[in-house]
């Protein structure tokens, strides 16, 4: 049985339908039998991996296609939207989601520095906040054998960080490893881009000033939207609005009946506008999308 035929089978026995965390930190396996409505969410930096059927992630209306054997890396926190594309009963949709965790890189970097920076070779200044990329027979290996410790939690205890370690390893020396070696890097653009996100994700209902998330950066205005835009494909303003809608999204689920007051709490003072900047976003009006989501489950 090959490395990813091992994988399959592994989520199959872990995932129940929907999403599963598992008793390893930052790790979930996910599984459906069947295709998906598009489900928006802002997500933190992380790997996914598919072990069977196709899954789509859209951002800002570009739209990233990762199916059988392939990964995602996603590396700041941003508002996407996603869909199971092929799954069935018989061939259900299976993947993993690891939680890229930036304290996690940098200690591998500080040990490694001389041998990771050889493996890379040339680095793009400014990596992409989505990558897609074919995963490696030891990557899979290195992935199954993470998911295979929920069956040995003895050994689980001595050994996952370990096995975490080598799957980083794999990712920072791979196709996107430029990229994942940011995500641990303290003085990195992509961590500077990445704290101004953070904090307009924090304060998303704020009146959004771009000078102080410039210098929260530590770099010029010009510099900061140029980089900016080069990881979430978004202006600043264009973000918040996204986080805006997402929020106010997340609210209908338990407040469905509130569409005016979803609006004014994620920071819009005209219900007109926030009605049709919603609808431009989701395809529907915000009242029945409220509406809808008050039959249907979210995923986490």
């Amino acid at each position: 049985m090959d490395e990813l035929a091992r994988l399959k089978k592994s989520i199959a026995r872990h995932a129940r339908d929907g999403v599963t965390r598992t008793a390893l930190p930052g790790v979930s396996v996910i599984s459906s039998s069947t295709i998906t409505e598009p489900l928006g969410d802002v997500v933190q930096p992380a790997l996914g991996v598919v072990a069977q059927g196709v899954k789509e992630t859209a951002l800002n209306g570009r739209t990233f296609t990762y199916r059988e054997g392939q990964f995602l890396v996603l590396s700041v926190e941003l508002p996407v939207v996603g869909k199971i594309t092929q799954a069935s009963a018989d061939e259900p949709f299976l993947a993993l989601v690891l939680a890229l965790r930036p304290e996690k890189i940098a200690a591998l970097l500080l040990e490694t520095a001389p041998a990771a920076t050889a493996q890379l070779g040339a680095v793009d200044a400014m990596p992409s906040g989505i990558a897609v990329s074919n995963a490696s027979p030891a990557l899979v290996d290195a992935i199954g054998r993470l998911l295979g410790l929920l069956d040995a939690p003895d050994d689980a205890a001595a050994l996952a960080a370990g096995v975490e370690r080598e799957v980083l390893w794999r990712l920072i020396t791979g196709p996107q490893g430029a990229t994942v070696r940011q995500i641990g890097l303290a003085d990195s653009r992509l961590t500077h881009v990445a704290r101004a996100i953070s904090r307009i994700r924090g304060h998303y209902e704020e009146t959004l000033r771009v000078e102080e998330l410039a210098a929260l950066a530590t770099m010029s205005v010009s510099s900061f939207h140029r980089h900016f835009r080069a990881v979430t494909s978004m202006t600043p303003i264009q973000f918040q609005k996204q986080i805006r809608l997402h929020e106010a999204r997340a609210r209908f689920v338990t407040e469905p009946n509130d569409v005016a007051g979803a609006g004014f709490a994620v920071g819009y003072d005209s219900p007109s506008q926030f009605s049709r900047e919603y609808r431009r976003m989701f395809g529907v009006p915000p009242s029945r999308d409220a509406l809808a989501l008050r039959e249907v489950p979210v995923l986490p």
